[in-house]
């Protein structure tokens, strides 16, 4: 799973088995239309995990996520993602194994 910011300064989360490729793809306009039509991004954030269905779990429950919460995880002010939870998004941040 990973996060980058694009040149508005708005940010996309993705998941892959290869991030060096789809980093590449984001850079090259070959990625999602998200991020061909804010070039050039920057990798703010990635995690590990040992499965890809891991991985995308945790991209869909970042993306509901707001920019502030993303922020923290990004900056890695761990204390503060269950604090920005807000009242509509029922998933927390969890420790997970990679």
């Amino acid at each position: 799973m990973y996060i980058l910011e694009c040149a508005d300064g708005s940010y996309y989360t993705g998941s892959t088995n290869n991030l060096e490729l789809r980093f590449a793809q984001h850079q090259a306009g070959e990625g999602a239309n998200h991020t061909k039509k804010r070039l050039p991004v920057k990798l703010v954030y990635f995690e590990e995990f040992q499965r890809i269905d891991k991985a995308f779990y945790r991209e869909k429950q970042v993306q509901g996520w707001s920019r502030k919460k993303k922020e923290a995880l990004i900056n890695g002010i761990f204390n503060d993602l269950h604090t920005l939870a807000e009242c509509t998004n029922s998933t927390h941040y969890k420790n997970h194994k990679k």
